[in-house]
């Protein structure tokens, strides 16, 4: 499916349908699960080659910024169902192209679908090319700073739950399956963030780096800004890296002290059942002569 969006007084407006040609005012061109036949009217109307969905997977990390054919070509790391118990992470590729902004994408994430809804109320966000990429960029460093924030609210509460008193334990928290699950999707939500905030930090870079496409001076100054953001995020997600591991370590420990604790109880029932199990191995033996053998109150004595 192809999406064309022209820049208006009121903002971003999606044409619908998309006329057949690519119009003289489009600035962005959005690929959501294209087929073969649209890409290649994109690909012939702005003289590029369009990534494929095995392209974009198959590029290594350094291939995946590159020049090409007067455009620029980057494919990214976004971090997506972070909503679910399975997130997932996907490529997206990103392309500035003649005045205009190119984006390949197979999945619908959650950043893409605020940002059209805010550009179409707000002018000032797609007023060129450069502008709508940083504004998808900021929209995605935005849902990283809100999944890490609720990463740290639930690690905060493990915390709390773990280390308490044993009084004021919560029987959730003597759940270690549970625990550890938890544990376990935090950590997953913070290394998929952490990969795509070191993906979208080399993209930055490598867009102000770049002498092909001209940037103005707000521009300029609004990627710097979310490369300052996409680093403090990757500080903070580092840390809570750190936290997920240390819980993680706590919850093991907390485990052995608990099957600790069963096999003292253990030890204990043996070392009291060690003086009845001598007197059943003895009167146990095959032997003629023992004695209270024939006595009648033998067992009785044996049992006392």
């Amino acid at each position: 499916m192809i999406n064309l969006f022209v820049r208006q007084t009121q903002g971003l407006k999606r044409l619908d349908p998309s006329p057949a040609t690519l119009p003289d005012d489009c600035i962005w061109v959005d690929l959501l699960e294209p087929s073969p036949d649209e890409e290649r009217m994109i690909e012939q109307a702005l003289a590029i080659d369009v990534p494929t969905r095995e392209e974009m997977k198959e590029s290594e990390a350094s291939s995946r910024l590159y020049e090409e054919h007067g455009a620029l070509f980057m494919t990214a790391t976004v971090a997506t169902k972070l909503d679910t118990d399975l997130p997932e992470s996907t490529q997206v590729t990103f392309i500035l192209a003649k005045n205009r902004l190119v984006t390949n994408r197979y999945v619908d994430p959650l950043p893409f679908r605020r940002f059209i809804a805010y550009a179409e109320r707000h002018p000032a966000t797609c007023t060129s090319a450069p502008v709508v990429l940083a504004g998808l960029i900021e929209s995605v460093i935005n849902r990283i700073a809100d999944v890490l924030e609720r990463v740290g609210t639930d690690l905060d509460a493990l915390s709390a739950e773990i280390f308490a008193p044993p009084r004021k334990r919560r029987a959730a928290a003597r759940n270690f399956r549970l625990v550890l699950d938890r544990i376990g999707q935090s950590g997953d939500l913070t290394s998929k963030a952490r990969e795509s905030l070191v993906s979208l930090g080399r993209m930055l870079a490598f867009v102000q780096q770049s002498l092909l496409i001209p940037l103005d001076r707000d521009t300029k100054d609004r990627f710097r800004s979310l490369s300052r953001d996409v680093l403090a995020l990757s500080d903070h997600s580092s840390f809570l890296g750190n936290k997920t591991t240390f819980l993680l370590e706590a919850t093991l420990g907390m485990i052995n002290i608990d099957q600790n604790n069963i096999i003292k109880i253990f030890s204990v029932v043996t070392v009291f059942m060690l003086p009845p199990s001598v007197i059943v191995g003895w009167f146990g033996m095959n032997f003629q002569h023992l004695p209270w053998l024939s006595t009648t109150h033998g067992p009785l004595i044996a049992l006392g």
